[in-house]
């Protein structure tokens, strides 16, 4: 293996407060949408949870910057290699302490809480360490969720799918084949924000029409909102709007 693999790329300083900045405010947007009071105050943090597709942008930005000219010096196993070290370990850390942390959050916005077992707990945590997602049949918070140990876990799922089809798949595309999909992506955005529904997958989409909220459940529905939310944030954004400025430039 080559010394020039094994050396970063200059970091770029601000995307990592950027990325900072993001998780706070889904921080935040999790905690009052829960236990807000609907005051001014609470308020700001509304539409905290755009801050995950922002997180789908700065994905796409810097697996392009950091892999995009390596692939001559670089297997497939030794990308998968590295992004596993880079997610997984903190996938594994919030699974362990969703589940130390699980009982605690006992109250009327997690009805189930009460009456799960620790067995079934302890199945999650494997489960939510392995990134595997449930089915509402094994929720046990009440909120139908894919982890319900880690609930913004979903968004890390789609984040390992975009990687996989970025290594398998988007990388060897064409500049063209790359407007084209780039295109598509862009047009699974509209689809999801104008509320256009032209697959009619979101009949039940009523209380959040013209938004991108959902993800975060295992169903046709929320897949299909997850991907709306990742393609085109993940692909058109500055490596891949770059390549394709290249074709008209």
């Amino acid at each position: 293996m080559s010394q020039t693999y094994l050396q970063s790329k200059p970091r770029y300083e601000i995307l990592d407060g950027l990325r900072g900045v993001a998780a706070l405010i889904v921080l935040c947007y999790h905690h009052f949408d829960i236990y807000g009071t609907g005051s001014p105050v609470t308020a700001i943090f509304n539409h905290g949870y755009l801050a995950v597709d922002f997180f789908f942008i700065l994905s796409g930005f810097v697996i392009g910057y950091a892999y995009d000219d390596r692939w001559d010096r670089m297997t497939m196993w030794g990308f998968f290699k590295r992004r596993i070290t880079r997610l997984h370990p903190l996938i594994v850390f919030s699974s362990f302490t969703g589940a130390l942390l699980f009982y605690y959050g006992m109250s009327d916005f997690f009805p189930m809480i009460k009456d799960a077992h620790v067995g079934q707990v302890l199945l999650l945590v494997v489960l939510g360490a392995l990134m595997i997602p449930v089915t509402p049949v094994m929720d046990i918070r009440g909120w139908n969720e894919q982890y319900p140990l880690n609930g913004n876990a979903w968004s890390l799922l789609f984040e390992y799918c975009a990687n996989i089809m970025y290594a398998l798949f988007i990388r060897r595309f064409s500049k063209l084949l790359l407007v084209v999909f780039v295109a598509l992506s862009a047009l699974l955005t509209l689809n999801l924000t104008l509320d256009i529904d032209v697959f009619g997958v979101l009949t039940d989409h009523d209380v959040q029409a013209y938004t991108v909220i959902g993800g975060w459940e295992l169903n046709v529905k929320h897949v299909f909102i997850g991907l709306s939310r990742l393609l085109y944030p993940f692909c058109g954004d500055t490596p891949f709007c770059s390549t394709l400025s290249q074709t008209f430039g």
